[in-house]
């Protein structure tokens, strides 16, 4: 399998991993996309001693951030479409409402533990190659990932609290 194919292969992982990180569908496929030009660019710096995969999804991260201080200095950019209102009726669905709250949550997270808990996670990449595709130790992906469960179990209110039971 040539360069080319392998890097086919990785593009739906690149978007959805895009997409969990940017929480918008036209940015991620902007990041995906300077992600597989910058690959392609840099064909000759990759060196086959690790999977292509664990690469792109280096260069991803690295990109991401690099909009993140990037919009940080400029300050927050909102779309003419964000500012739609909202219907102010939530939704009766229970699992909506949950699915809405984990949402909430994960864009609470540090930018550090929700990158690496997505790639743990929605990925299913092992602590090794995320330690390697984030560039930090071991002990630190477990660490984050640590941190980011237990705030997002702070603040979706699942945990070990007490459970009450009704009296009627």
């Amino acid at each position: 399998m040539d360069f080319l194919d392998e890097i086919e292969t990785c593009v739906p992982a690149l978007r959805r991993y895009a997409r969990a990180l940017t929480r918008n569908v036209d940015r991620a496929d902007d990041l995906v996309q300077d992600c597989l030009e910058r690959a392609i660019r840099k064909r000759g710096l990759f060196r086959p001693t690790g999977p292509l995969q664990a690469w792109l999804f280096r260069i991803l991260v690295n990109l991401w951030r690099n909009s993140l201080r990037s919009e940080r200095r400029r300050g927050e950019h909102v779309a003419y479409d964000a500012l739609v209102i909202e219907p102010s009726i939530p939704a009766p669905q229970h699992g909506r409402l949950a699915l809405g709250e984990m949402n909430r949550a994960l864009d609470k997270l540090p930018d550090d533990q929700r990158e690496t808990l997505l790639l743990v996670v929605l990925e299913g990449v092992s602590y090794e190659e995320a330690a390697a595709i984030l560039g930090i130790p071991i002990g630190t992906v477990m660490s984050r990932l640590s941190r980011a469960r237990a705030t997002l179990r702070a603040l979706t209110g699942t945990g070990d609290e007490p459970r009450l039971r009704t009296v009627k």
